[in-house]
């Protein structure tokens, strides 16, 4: 193993989410997020279909989908309480940039859709990976509003698409606390024919 390798593990390893009210600015440039997006595609696609695209969220354009989702959840949730409005109105308000990983689906003769969606879900961790490594801190979430049919057409997604992950990003207010993660020995095991 060269020494460099090391370090993409240790990049691996070091990985983590940090909560979205806990980003602030700044957050990447033009430049450096078309890059980290770049890094980002560059995910397994069977068959080539780049079923995935991308939303940037940013500005004051972030607090005017909050209010719509704050508005929306209102409908949908009638008994939510004044806490769970305010969580939807600010949703988007923490992290300067939100890139919204968008999954372009749709009938497909030979590709699953189940796999274009898993394609859709590595460009989320391999986002959240870019930032990382340009010193932001990132965190992937979805929450009702990725599966509202209103949301989706706000955000311009045609009936097809779906939302895979809202990535967050910006720079952190704290150093991301380690959690517990799983041994992969207490999950594996060798299969053997029967």
């Amino acid at each position: 193993m060269q020494p460099n390798d090391l370090d993409l593990l240790r990049a691996l390893d070091n990985r983590r989410s940090v909560p979205a009210k806990q980003l602030s600015g700044p957050g990447p440039d033009e430049s450096t997020l078309q890059r980290m997006l770049r890094s980002a595609v560059r995910v397994p696609d069977h068959g080539k279909r780049v079923p995935f695209r991308f939303l940037v969220l940013r500005g004051d354009d972030r607090h005017v989908l909050g209010e719509r989702v704050a508005a929306r959840g209102i409908e949908l949730f009638p008994e939510a309480g004044p806490s769970a409005v305010e969580k939807d109105r600010t949703r988007f308000s923490h992290a300067p940039i939100i890139v919204a990983v968008v999954a372009r689906l749709g009938p497909d003769e030979k590709i699953p859709e189940f796999e274009r969606t898993l394609t859709a879900g590595c460009v989320c961790f391999a986002l959240l990976q870019a930032a990382q490594a340009f010193g932001f801190g990132a965190v992937w979430l979805t929450g009702w509003p990725a599966y509202d049919e209103q949301v989706k057409q706000w955000l311009g997604l045609a009936a097809e698409e779906r939302i895979t992950g809202f990535i967050h990003i910006g720079t952190p207010k704290l150093e991301a606390p380690e959690r517990d993660r799983p041994d992969p020995a207490d999950l594996t095991q060798i299969w053997s024919p029967a």
